[in-house]
């Protein structure tokens, strides 16, 4: 199977206690980053939990998206397609009542 290197920065002191940490393990780190790499890859997520604390806004984005919105008439996709069309009319309309005052004015 062919390989290929990859670069990653990391903080040296967090360098030297992973390789001192690896060796107890009695792999190297390239083999522990290997390891973290297939099982990712395998499981198709992330072996641990990444999260943080709750930012107030982004919740009360969220709390926005998912508000009760019973009170708010839905339309359907033919009254959306019918609002379309009746916007796009409306400004064939007034572009023509435009043109139709520039050549009144030109004359």
């Amino acid at each position: 199977m062919a390989q290929t290197a990859m670069t990653v920065r990391v903080d040296n002191n967090i360098k030297m206690q992973f390789d001192s940490l690896c060796e107890q393990f009695g792999m190297s780190a390239n083999a522990a980053i290997n390891v973290f790499i297939n099982a990712v890859v395998r499981k198709r997520e992330i072996p641990f939990t990444i999260s943080a604390k709750e930012n107030s806004a982004r919740q009360g984005l969220l709390d926005l998206m998912f508000a009760d919105r019973s009170n708010r008439p839905d339309l359907t996709l033919d009254e959306i397609n019918e609002e379309i069309r009746a916007a796009r009319r409306e400004r064939r309309e007034r572009e023509e009542r435009e043109r139709h005052m520039s050549q009144k004015e030109a004359v």
